[in-house]
């Protein structure tokens, strides 16, 4: 089993996804489980610990962000709830040889290794995967000083938080485990997947014009539809080379 940590300041966006669907049953299943951990429920109190119940303080006694160092605009999240955060899902595991190994904490960043399917292929040999969200201008960079992790980008962009990277990246992986999509040929990487697919009926109707689905998908013929599919396939790459 996969347990997903995720360390986020908004649990509530990322919890309707991830309990709906495909992965929600992979949840029921016991292939995968999901924890959070929200940083502002590991700010210290006064007195220097961690209070019990971090329901009792008040909203800016459970601020964790604050300005930047150096200037500029925006606020930082601070570095010590989020690893605190970390010590709590995965600490006792990363400090013993065994289940170091078994454990990998991501830290969403633009200037990160772009994910791919084969890094999600990787994922799956671990045990525990903490994802560091972020918001804001951002976390406080001694975070990845104090644990070993791998910053990640999902793409070419900038995001408000790192909430959408952590579920596309828990979507990604999961789908890829067996068991979970029910038969490993859905997982469409494995096998030719046309980037257009047809299904009833054969003919539809739409302002005086009709579209039909392409006879060789009628055909039954199951070496000229592969063939049609890589052809399909292919037009769709040169398309986006050309672009």
């Amino acid at each position: 089993m996969i347990t997903y940590h995720l360390i986020t300041l908004f649990p509530e966006s990322v919890e309707p996804y991830v309990n709906s669907s495909i992965l929600k049953r992979a949840q029921e299943k016991g292939i995968i489980a999901i924890k959070y951990y929200n940083p502002r429920d590991f700010v210290v109190g006064k007195d220097g610990k961690i209070p019990k119940n971090a329901d009792e303080l008040t909203y800016s006694e459970k601020r964790v962000d604050n300005r930047p160092y150096g200037g500029g605009p925006g606020m930082v999240i601070e570095a010590m709830p989020i690893i605190r955060a970390i010590e709590l899902a995965v600490g006792k595991k990363i400090r013993t040889t065994k289940n170091k190994t078994k454990v990998k904490i991501v830290f969403f960043s633009p200037a990160g290794r772009q994910f791919t399917n084969e890094m999600a292929e990787s994922f799956k040999k671990y045990t525990d995967i903490v994802f560091v969200c972020g918001r804001y201008e951002g976390i406080d960079a001694r975070v990845k000083k104090a644990f070993p992790m791998i910053d990640i980008s999902v793409g070419p962009y900038v995001l408000t938080g790192g909430e959408l990277p952590a579920m596309i990246m828990i979507d990604t992986i999961t789908r890829r485990i067996p068991d979970v999509l029910g038969h490993y040929d859905s997982v469409e990487e494995n096998r030719i997947a046309s980037p257009d697919v047809y299904t009833r009926p054969e003919v539809i109707e739409y302002k005086g014009k009709k579209y039909r689905v392409p006879k060789v998908l009628l055909s039954g013929n199951h070496k000229e539809m592969e063939k049609w599919k890589t052809a399909v396939l292919a037009e769709g790459d040169q398309k986006k080379r050309s672009k």
